[in-house]
């Protein structure tokens, strides 16, 4: 019984958190521009942007849109960010 709580709510805590990230957008198109992001030291695209929605989210935005990628072997990432 404990464990089928546990796996309860450990698939409910995912399923919030997955609802709560900011997403990626192609165009800004009736949002509000609330600031800009960056991050540094990823290996991958997926990586940097993981890393760019993770900061959009701590920053209350909805939507972020990627604004440039560059590196060699680690990228650096700035993305304009969206209520």
């Amino acid at each position: 019984m404990k464990a089928l709580i546990i796996t309860t709510l450990l698939v409910g805590f995912i399923s919030v958190n997955t609802v709560s990230a900011a997403q990626e957008v192609n165009h800004a198109d009736g949002k509000e521009k609330i600031g800009v992001v960056s991050a540094s030291n990823a290996y991958t695209l997926d990586e940097l942007t993981d890393a760019l929605s993770h900061k959009a989210d701590e920053k209350g935005a909805t939507a972020f849109k990627v604004l440039s990628a560059s590196g060699n072997n680690k990228l650096h990432g700035t993305a304009e960010i969206y209520k």
